[in-house]
Order: C-alpha cells, then structure tokens, then sequence
C-alpha cells in the first residue's frame, strides 16, 4: 500500500525520492524494472527474488540495483 508520502532513500549511490509505503517488489516496478532481471542487495544484503515482495523500503534504506543485459 502506497501513499501520497515519499522517503528518501539511496539507489546505486544516489538520493532519490521514492513513495512511502513500497516492498522491494513494488519500487522495482515503480522503476520499471524486471524483478527477473535485476539483483538487488537491500541495507547490505542481497535479497533472493521470493523476498521482494515481503521486504519494506524504509526512509535511509541503502539498494543496489544490478541489471542483467542480455546479448552475444
């Protein structure tokens, strides 16, 4: 569940403003981001895909986000 808030949290070293109230799962899709296609490492740790959506983004959460590009 979202709301009109937002928080303030770092994503692959910068400050961004996200909205309140979002698990892993839902700030990767408010990025337009792929769970299947991303590693994300939450506060240091890295979450396995099933964890995403029970994972809260809390104000001053540290995520990395890995992108896996596809080619040959």
């Amino acid at each position: 569940m979202t709301s009109d808030q937002t928080i303030q949290v770092q994503i692959n070293g910068r400050d961004k403003e996200i909205p309140d109230g979002l698990s892993v799962s839902a700030l990767l899709g408010h990025l337009q981001l792929h769970p299947g296609m991303v590693v994300v490492e939450h506060n240091g740790a890295i979450l396995r895909r099933e964890a995403l959506a029970g994972a809260s983004v809390r104000p001053g959460d540290t995520l990395e986000l890995v992108h896996f590009v596809g080619g040959g």
